[in-house]
Formats: structure tokens, C-alpha cells, sequence
């Protein structure tokens, strides 16, 4: 048989998982070379937005240890059955302790503010992450207490990382920003119009260059990771519920949920969501839309979830706390009015732990081409204390492994 082109194989593994493209790596010396190589990873990157995944982060009750897994999206939307079980890809384990109220997640990457690990005793550190490649590398130096916040952008357009870093309230000129991928990497002074402070218990989230999230009295802001300029958002004169803030088709969008209750013993019988979409930035107008979810599985399954938007537009409603075995994912597709109950299990023994807390980010793009050793003199001689904290992971042949390992 004649051998395939190497053109016609690039074609083929950009269209795989990143976990196939680091087995395939062990194949040959030729293969190797061929998916190291520059183009591969900006072909691979170039057509991983075209096909998100779900991100799952899932560690036990009180334990200081958390394990990545991700399943592609478009299985979960053209599966016909009622209730289908997708098997999870396992990605990697991360070992410390994080608070999941300030985790940043943009373009494929996650960040970790004030992480504890264990290598390095009392101390926290700030971490990014490429849950794609298993590597992961410390951020220069910034001390932030429990008033200060930081946030992860990306720019699509410079195709570049940034760390936005807010200083307490009564430290306003002391806020900074730092540009990952640059070499020498540094935080930088950035100026701000209007003092505000960020809500301790919110996420943000990054679209299409602009990175939104939640201040006090009711305000969104808006920093464009490009120009690194601000905007706000009063939400007070439309109505607009400040809670969640998702991804709705390249628009900013507002979630919020409502239980009803069917007696005064306060039985839950629907979930109502309602939701508002920011049409347009400049005149701030939005656009409000209501669902109601009703059936016994999602109304017994309400009380504690989280809730999301899949790049298809899938409403996603994920319960944080789950027993012994699988765990499942409602999706609620608004325009078909279709609501499908997923299971989710897998080989790797974290899925069968009982009581997990499950976190979950919705639209995930593997990245090949950001490598996070190189963000940062972490990954540099100049400074060896930082090097090698992730040590036993940061190695991407690493993703030829089983799943169980």
C-alpha cells in the first residue's frame, strides 16, 4: 500500500484529541518531529475551537488534591439516546490546595491564585496551567491577600495570555498586569478610572478579548485584554441580576436560577431559568429570556449545582456534590426546548471516589503551542527555587500513559 502523504497525516491528527496527538508522538522519530512542529500546533490550535470540550476538576471532600478529565462536546450533542454514558479523558493530577471561588480559566489555559503546594511549605504561589500538555509553572512573585484579586485574559487578535492583578480597594494605584509568553516576563503598573471592588465569591470570564467580572454595587467591568482599557456596566437601570456570568454565543450573559415549590413543605417541582444577554456594549441594552425546566431527575437534582453555557448554546446544569460512582450533566438546549440527562464515567479511580466535588468549564480548547515553562523565569536557571515544582508532570510524553495512571 502506498504511504499516506505527511500533509494528508497533519490533516488528520489536528483533528484529534491532544492526548491521541502525545501517544502518536511515541510512534517514530518522524512522527515526533511532525507534531513538535510549529505548524502542526498552530493547525491544531486553529481547530480546536471548532470542537470544544467539557473540563471537569474534581477532588474529594477535604482533600488537597485535584484530577482533570475532559469529553468532547459534539458527542453529547449528536448522541439520539435519552440518557447516554460518555467515558471521560483523564488529563492530569494536580497537587495542592486552590480556592475554587478564584480559579481563572481563558483559551485553554487555567490560573490558580494563592495555591498552596506542598513542596514549598507555607508558601503560595500563583500557577498557570495547560491541562492539554500537563504543564504547569509558577508566576513571578505577587503577594495578594484576601482582598485583592486577579483575573486571566486572553487577546485572540496578539494571541497573548495576560494576568490582571486588582489591589485592596484603598490601594488603587497599585494595580498590575502581567503578559505571559514574553520572555521576561514582569508585573507592570496599569491605571484604572474608577475604583471598584471586585466580588470576592464571582469568577470572571474572558470573550473574545474582553475579560468581564462582578464589582460591587452592581456594576460588570469590562477590560479589554489588547489595549488594557477599562469599562463598566451599570446594572441597576435595566433590571439585570448580577450572578453567574456565561459565555452565550460570543455575547456576555447573566444566569440566574429559581426553584418553585409545589406545597409549603417546599418541594421542589421546576426549575426556572432566566437570563440576560448583553446585545449591545455601548448602549448597554439587553435582551431577557425565561425557561422553565420541569421532570423528576432535574428537580431532585437542583439545590446545589452549577450552572454554564456551551459553545452550541446548551444551557449546562452540573450538581457540585455527587456519591459513590458516575456522576451526570443536564443539558438544556433553549431553541429545541430539549433537556438531556448525561453520565459521565471513567477507568481512573477519582470518578469512583464517593462525595467528590465537581467543577466544570464548559467550552475548553486544547492548546499544543503554549507552553507554560516558557511563560516565566520559573522555567529558567536564573531562578532555581521555582523550577521544577510540578516536576513529576510537567513531561507532555506523559499523555501516552493509560488511563489509570
Amino acid at each position: 500500500m502506498n504511504p499516506i502523504p505527511n500533509d494528508i497525516c497533519l490533516e488528520i491528527f489536528s483533528r484529534l484529541p491532544a492526548k491521541s496527538v502525545g501517544r502518536f508522538r511515541c510512534v517514530s522519530k518522524l512522527w515526533d518531529s511532525m507534531l513538535q512542529h510549529p505548524y502542526f500546533t498552530k493547525l491544531f490550535l486553529s481547530r480546536s475551537p471548532a470542537r470544544p470540550r467539557l473540563l471537569f476538576a474534581i477532588h474529594g471532600f477535604g482533600e488537597r488534591e485535584f484530577f482533570f478529565f475532559s469529553l468532547p462536546l459534539h458527542q453529547i450533542r449528536y448522541d439520539n439516546s435519552s440518557s447516554p454514558v460518555i467515558a471521560a479523558d483523564f488529563h492530569m493530577k494536580l497537587p495542592g490546595d486552590m480556592c475554587t471561588e478564584t480559579w481563572c480559566y481563558a483559551s485553554g489555559l487555567m490560573y490558580f491564585p494563592n495555591m498552596w503546594n506542598a513542596k514549598k511549605g507555607e508558601d503560595r504561589v500563583n500557577v498557570i496551567c495547560n491541562p492539554s500538555t500537563r504543564l504547569c509553572a509558577d508566576l513571578p512573585e505577587m503577594r495578594m491577600d484576601k482582598d485583592s484579586r486577579s483575573f486571566l485574559g486572553f487577546d485572540p487578535i496578539d494571541k497573548q495570555f495576560k494576568v490582571l492583578f486588582l489591589a485592596h480597594p484603598s490601594c488603587d494605584d497599585d494595580h498590575r498586569i502581567l503578559t505571559l509568553g514574553t520572555g521576561n516576563s514582569s508585573w507592570r503598573k496599569i491605571n484604572c478610572p474608577l475604583p471598584h471592588t471586585p466580588s470576592s465569591k464571582r469568577k470572571g470570564i474572558c470573550i473574545n478579548g474582553v475579560l468581564y467580572y462582578l464589582a460591587h454595587a452592581s456594576k460588570i467591568v469590562c477590560f479589554d485584554v489588547r489595549s488594557e482599557k477599562f469599562k463598566f456596566i451599570d446594572g441597576k437601570s435595566n433590571g439585570v441580576r448580577f450572578t453567574k456570568l456565561v459565555n452565550y454565543k460570543g455575547k456576555l450573559g447573566v444566569i440566574i436560577k429559581y426553584a418553585t415549590f409545589a406545597d409549603t413543605k417546599f418541594t421542589t417541582c421546576a426549575i426556572e431559568l432566566r437570563m440576560w444577554v448583553l446585545e449591545d456594549v455601548e448602549k448597554q441594552e439587553w435582551s431577557e429570556h425565561a425557561f422553565t425546566l420541569k421532570g423528576d431527575e432535574i428537580v431532585g437534582f437542583c439545590d446545589d449545582y452549577d450552572v454554564g453555557v456551551t459553545a452550541y448554546g446548551d444551557i449546562v446544569l452540573l450538581s457540585s456534590h455527587h456519591p459513590c460512582g458516575s456522576f451526570c450533566v443536564f443539558f438544556f438546549n433553549p431553541e429545541r426546548n430539549s433537556l438531556q440527562r448525561v453520565e459521565f464515567r471513567g477507568k481512573h479511580e477519582a470518578l469512583h471516589r464517593c462525595n467528590n466535588i465537581v467543577y466544570a468549564f464548559e467550552n475548553h480548547e486544547e492548546d499544543l503551542e503554549f507552553n507554560v515553562m516558557e511563560t516565566t523565569y520559573a522555567a529558567t536557571s536564573s531562578n532555581p527555587q521555582l523550577r521544577g515544582t510540578f516536576e513529576s508532570m510537567n513531561k507532555f510524553d506523559a499523555l501516552c500513559l493509560s488511563d489509570d495512571d
